[in-house]
């Protein structure tokens, strides 16, 4: 006599728990994977999961030190460059200051032997010497500064009936012109003014004429 238990399954006909049973594949189809299974290799080779990883790891460790390599030596390039660069700019600038000193030692050796004139003329015994000796001297002294000087590239401003240029030329005085067409004229200089290779060094100082109707 069949007991209530042996029952069969109302939809497969078997019980449930028995081999084969849907109950025992969907139980299988559940069950989660090993997670310790091997791993295969390229060559199917079970390998451990651990070891994968390991050799993972391992295998990235080139690339990085090459690549840290690679920055060190462009780091180093880049500090020599650096270096070269300052040196360079250093030594520029030592020239540049080498330039002009020499520039300068030039013109201060040509004007000596104005100064030597000049130390002569200081040097007179005034109870035997006419002031006419000592302001030709002094005339031939001036004549040669300016010589050496606008050799150098030294104009000097003199501007006596030009007509008046505030950009180079400073007023310090009026006087009336006789006619309209002096108007705006330089009367006197009162201080030349001087121009160093283009450079406005001191503007002349002028008395300029005025016409008044």
């Amino acid at each position: 006599m069949k007991q209530a238990g042996d029952r069969p399954d109302e939809k497969g006909g078997q019980k449930r728990g028995q081999p084969g049973s849907e109950d025992q594949f969907a139980r299988g189809a559940a069950a989660p994977p090993d997670v310790g299974a091997d791993i295969a290799d390229e060559d199917g080779v079970p390998v451990d999961a651990e070891e994968g990883v390991e050799r993972d790891a391992i295998g990235t460790e080139p690339a990085l030190g090459d690549i840290e390599r690679e920055l060190a030596e462009q780091h180093e390039k880049y500090l020599r460059l650096a270096a070269e660069f300052d040196n360079f700019r250093k030594r520029s600038q030592r020239e540049r200051l080498d330039a002009g000193a020499r520039a300068q030692a030039e013109l201060v050796r040509q004007m000596l032997e104005a100064m030597d004139d000049l130390g002569r003329f200081a040097d007179l015994d005034p109870t035997v010497t006419d002031a006419s000796t000592v302001v030709e001297g002094v005339q031939m002294v001036e004549k040669k500064l300016e010589k050496t000087l606008g050799a150098a590239g030294l104009e000097i401003l003199d501007p006596v009936d030009q007509a008046f240029d505030p950009s180079v030329h400073e007023a310090v005085a009026t006087e009336p012109a006789l006619s309209p067409e002096d108007d705006n004229l330089i009367a006197r200089v009162y201080q030349r003014g001087y121009v160093f290779k283009g450079l406005l060094i001191r503007p002349a100082r002028v008395v300029v004429k005025q016409w008044n109707d």
